[in-house]
């Protein structure tokens, strides 16, 4: 056992090194990361699909990347949008690491990219142990997943940056009890914000660019408390 945790700290330990290096080069470039984690079937791509058209509207240089472990539709359904987008297949990986993105990153994002989104793998387990190197770290979750998934992952909404759901034009069908969910995410990472979105309706429209372009201009991002104790 000491063994397997002692390797599980090495391999994070050298995922951290190398996100803080590609946090300091992409910075000095001007391109601020958002990592963005999820179940599968949260709405994620159809969310990420209206503000990179959003973005590309308001004329701020945008890109993005997205993980699967098969096919590159959610890559054919982001290019509508018009911006620059790159698939990445993890072959059975759970999670994207700073190194592979790094890699992938190489030779392909624009230079004048002011916005990176990167929607990592469908999965809450894996990829929130994971520093991408990322500004800003964002966890979705549509109103059909219930308001206790905060509870049941503690460390993706602890290191949550902002909290977005989605489909909230579902909650009254699914019966979501929203104060109930912002009380779970408060427990595991009081002071979050938590905004609501539809893509059907509107709602929310535009809250990742706004508040990935603050993190680029330098406003105080959140600081979740689990993130400073594991530091």
């Amino acid at each position: 056992m000491c063994r397997t945790v002692d390797l599980r700290q090495a391999v994070l330990a050298k995922n951290t090194r190398a996100a803080d290096v590609l946090r300091t080069e992409l910075t000095a470039r001007g391109t601020t990361v958002i990592n963005l984690l999820s179940s599968p079937g949260s709405g994620k791509t159809a969310l990420l699909e209206r503000e990179l058209l959003l973005a590309r509207e308001r004329g701020v240089a945008t890109a993005a990347l997205t993980a699967d472990l098969a096919t590159e539709n959610d890559a054919t359904r982001l290019a509508r949008s018009g911006v620059p987008v790159k698939q990445v297949l993890t072959d059975g990986l759970c999670h994207l690491e700073a190194d592979m993105l790094a890699g992938h990153l190489h030779d392909w994002l624009p230079g004048a990219t002011r916005l990176l989104f990167v929607e990592n793998v469908g999965n809450l387990v894996c990829p929130a142990a994971y520093d991408l190197g990322e500004s800003l770290r964002v966890v979705l979750a549509s109103v059909t997943e219930g308001e206790d998934k905060p509870l049941k992952y503690p460390t993706a909404y602890g290191t949550a940056q902002l909290v977005v759901v989605t489909k909230s034009d579902l909650a009254g069908p699914a019966a979501f009890d929203e104060a109930a969910f912002r009380a779970h995410v408060e427990r595991v990472n009081p002071g979050v914000e938590v905004v609501l979105t539809s893509v059907r309706t509107g709602e929310g429209a535009g809250v990742l660019v706004d508040r990935a372009l603050g993190a680029a201009d330098g406003e105080t991002v959140h600081a979740p408390v689990m993130a400073r104790a594991r530091a």
